[in-house]
């Protein structure tokens, strides 16, 4: 690679989108992909060793999903900035990761030298956001979920009970029938699995 290429880590959990984006991004003359994590536990530790200018991070991902390790990585390695590039395309989604410290927030359907030059303009200190889903995003309102009832919900998708969601968060399943309750209101569903399609719909869980 040529002296003063900007340096990658790309974090995705599907090993043939990882392979495929890192040899796309090594083609690019100024482009040099130096580690490749399957998760986001993965890569925070690629990041802490090989100190890259930009980390490209999916989002859905096992364990550490992308927002909460673009958060981790914002603190611990501020002087890499982080290049979201995700399947998901939700207005949800969009505003959790530029809240985390994402630079930038495309999808992975975009062309490569959209892609390449997405990471050129991160590395350079700029802000680069799909257009279509920006624009959404400014109508679609913030999320309007705390903390728990996120969690909350989560943990409802896959049809557990109250009581069984408070075993794995320490509380009480009244409590927890409060925040599902609260859920359903803030999310304008008529019960609980409307209120997580409608969570997951945009982005907000």
């Amino acid at each position: 690679m040529v002296s003063g290429s900007i340096r990658l880590v790309i974090a995705d959990d599907q090993a043939l989108v990882r392979g495929a984006l890192g040899a796309l991004l090594d083609l690019e003359a100024d482009l040099e992909v130096v580690g490749l994590a399957a998760d986001g536990a993965q890569a925070l530790r690629l990041v802490d060793e090989l100190a890259p200018d930009v980390c490209l991070m999916d989002i859905q991902m096992p364990g550490l999903e992308g927002v909460e390790a673009t958060r981790a990585l914002r603190a611990t390695n501020p002087g890499t900035r982080v290049l979201i590039v995700t399947t998901f395309a939700r207005p949800g989604y969009l505003r959790s990761a530029l809240d985390a410290g994402a630079s930038g927030f495309i999808v992975k359907d975009s062309p490569a030298e959209k892609l390449a030059d997405a990471v050129r303009r991160v590395h350079a200190g700029m802000r680069v956001l799909d257009p279509a889903l920006a624009e959404e995003s400014l109508f679609d309102g913030a999320n309007p979920l705390s903390e728990r009832e996120r969690q909350v919900l989560r943990l409802a998708a896959d049809g557990r009970s109250a009581a069984a969601i408070a075993a794995d968060v320490f509380l009480s399943a009244g409590t927890v029938r409060n925040h599902l309750s609260a859920a359903i209101g803030k999310t304008g569903a008529g019960n609980r699995a409307q209120a997580v399609r409608i969570a997951l719909d945009k982005g907000w869980i």
